[in-house]
């Protein structure tokens, strides 16, 4: 891992040099990706296939019923009860974010409604192949569910014709009908356009690598997609003298071993704190089963940090507006004040990214990333609603309020808006 100091004369200039370097190859993928859509729009169903076998060394898009059933029936049933009850957590919480249409009336008589309306139908993309992660099942769509959201549909490539049997439970638990066993550009392809097989869908939400990433905002406009950019994961630690080297080293690599693109930053105002947390890293990554991973992610992206002003350390922060924030201190609430862009903040020592990720606390873990923390918050309920205004004008309104109009229109060169008020009035 790299250790800059922020005293350093071309601190800035050097940090922005390592964020860039981890953009640029987020974006790098981007033509290959173009090309993959252009594929399944033209080829459907066949392209499709061609990608699961090239990728996945999967046969089929439509995972068999039967098989469904005797994966789930083959789940630990101590798996079961800790998705359960990590579904109950995200739903309460979840469920405090619901909204009330409004309406008034004027005292001319004009009455306008403000009404929220859940989207048809979305796709949740989790990721899968190798690896498969059940409490993305749940943070996608329960928000979709409290919402209102009548079709949804899961996209989760398999590998050699298996899904996890976890995620298929999360499914069942989350009443999911629709189930396609595909990944990557393809995926998010086959959702936005539409195959033979799947039916296009409104919005596609939940996280997934670079060439998910690409893919979501190139279908974008089409269809909808989160207001964020849910790519490879990212934590900010922030720890003082009395933080354990040991935890900070675990919480670094628990995001690392995401995927090598996952990006770790560790911020003290204590240089021995840094040194120690360096070691217990190389330690610790003997003994997981991702090393390998972990281990490039921490190489290519990992940033140990000095500096030893609060102030600093909030203005570090919010330029790289990280998606997980730990603040791993005795005197966090001073500096949570100061945090402006990030997308969860975990306060205290107890309080470990590792344990949002599996939605235990009920927020949701599909954060913006990439720096999109600066305009964008995480998943929620208002992702899956749309929002219609109704206005019924009366005749006493339109009279009143309808000269104010034909004069701002009549300013603004837009003679045909003042035209078809004036008619109303009676005055053409």
């Amino acid at each position: 891992m790299k250790v800059i100091s922020a005293k350093n004369k071309n601190f800035d200039k050097l940090l922005d040099t390592l964020l860039s370097k981890r953009k640029n190859k987020l974006r790098s993928d981007y033509i290959s990706v173009k090309n993959i859509i252009k594929d399944v729009r033209k080829n459907g169903d066949k392209a499709l296939v061609k990608y699961e076998k090239k990728f996945n060394k999967n046969k089929t898009i439509i995972p068999n019923l039967k098989k469904i059933k005797d994966s789930i029936k083959s789940l630990d049933q101590k798996v079961k009860k800790a998705i359960d009850a990590a579904y109950n957590r995200i739903y309460k919480f979840h469920s405090l974010q619901k909204f009330k249409d409004f309406s008034y009336t004027d005292k001319y008589e004009n009455k306008v409604k403000y009404q929220y309306v859940p989207l048809e139908s979305v796709a949740i993309y989790v990721p899968g192949s190798k690896v498969s992660y059940p409490s993305s099942v749940l943070m996608n769509t329960i928000p979709a569910i409290v919402a209102g959201v009548k079709r949804i549909v899961m996209l989760n490539p398999c590998y050699k014709g298996n899904q996890n049997a976890a995620v298929l439970y999360a499914a069942r638990k989350c009443k999911i009908k629709e189930i396609y066993s595909i990944g990557g550009p393809s995926a998010i392809a086959a959702a936005a356009y539409g195959t033979k097989s799947i039916k296009p869908v409104n919005k596609i939400v939940g996280p997934g690598n670079s060439y998910v990433a690409s893919a979501k905002k190139e279908v974008f406009g089409d269809i909808g997609i989160e207001s964020m950019t849910a790519g490879p994961s990212e934590v900010l630690v922030v720890c003082d003298n009395k933080s354990n080297p040991e935890w900070l080293a675990s919480d670094l690599i628990a995001q690392a071993e995401h995927d090598s693109l996952a990006q770790c930053v560790l911020i003290s105002k204590d240089k021995n704190i840094l040194k120690k947390t360096k070691i217990e890293i190389i330690n610790q990554l003997k003994s997981i089963s991702r090393s390998s991973v972990a281990k490039k992610s921490l190489m290519m992206n990992g940033i140990l940090i000095f500096e030893n002003s609060e102030n600093k350390i909030a203005e570090i922060i919010n330029k790289i507006g990280p998606e997980h924030l730990e603040l791993n201190i005795r005197n966090y609430k001073s500096l949570a004040s100061k945090i402006k862009n990030a997308g969860s903040i975990c306060l205290g020592k107890y309080a470990v990214m590792a344990m949002t990720d599996y939605g235990v606390p009920g927020t949701n873990h599909v954060l913006p990333t990439n720096m999109t923390s600066k305009y964008a918050s995480g998943l929620s309920v208002s992702e899956f609603i749309k929002k219609i205004s109704y206005i019924n004008l009366s005749k006493k309104g339109i009279e009143t309020l309808g000269p104010s109009v034909i004069t701002l229109a009549t300013n603004e060169g837009l003679d045909g808006h003042a035209k078809s008020i004036k008619k109303r009035l009676g005055e053409l």
